[in-house]
């Protein structure tokens, strides 16, 4: 499986970003997926069983809890493909702050020609 077929499925996606604050337990992570996909304990663990077999996570036990946490090899490889296309929107976005930079000295000298 490749890495943006593991990280297309959205209930994957959130997970990762839940152990981006940190290592979670299982279960921590079960009530909060179950909340918001309404799907069963058993769907999440195999959510958790494809990012841990393809080496997004890893697990370790901590008495009967088994704790998750992000592994970030396979997160650096995607951001290393991705690297060749944030040029065409890194220039956008340098694009964008000179626009809002140029907003804020016009409200600025606005305000500062209303107050004199």
């Amino acid at each position: 499986m490749h890495a943006f077929d593991v990280l297309g499925d959205p209930v994957r996606r959130r997970i990762l970003e839940l152990l981006a604050d940190g290592e979670q337990s299982s279960g921590e992570l079960t009530a909060v997926i179950q909340r918001e996909f309404g799907i069963s304990q058993p769907a999440v663990s195999q959510h958790l069983r494809v990012l841990r077999d393809h080496g997004f996570a890893r697990v370790r036990a901590q008495g009967t809890r088994r704790l998750y946490a992000v592994e970030p090899g396979p997160l650096q490889e995607v951001d290393l493909w991705l690297e060749r296309f944030r040029g065409f929107w890194s220039q956008r976005l340098d694009a964008l702050a000179t626009e809002l930079a140029r907003g804020r000295r016009e409200r600025r000298m606005t305000n500062e020609a209303k107050e004199t």
